[in-house]
């Protein structure tokens, strides 16, 4: 997919070698919300862009998980013994 801004003129894309050498510079300013064109061969082949947050919605996994009725019993001694054991 060819990004529409280059397409429109609005984005300058950079060679792959001056991005390579300006990688910094370019990720700063894709993090700014700049969208940045990498070409090769003069032929737009990726796009830089900003990361969009990750919304988190809690409840999301409500019903996929099971957590047993004793999850938070007391250990038997066999088990206790297991890992306070210096084996």
């Amino acid at each position: 997919m060819v990004n529409r801004a280059y397409l429109l003129g609005m984005a300058k894309p950079v060679n792959i070698y001056d991005a390579k050498a300006r990688l910094s510079e370019l990720v700063d300013r894709a993090a700014a919300g700049e969208e940045v064109v990498i070409a090769k061969a003069g032929k737009p082949v990726a796009r830089l862009v900003p990361l969009r947050p990750r919304l988190r919605r809690p409840g999301r996994g409500a019903g996929r998980i099971e957590i047993a009725r004793d999850f938070d019993a007391p250990l038997t001694d066999d088990i206790l013994r297991d890992f306070e054991s210096d084996r």
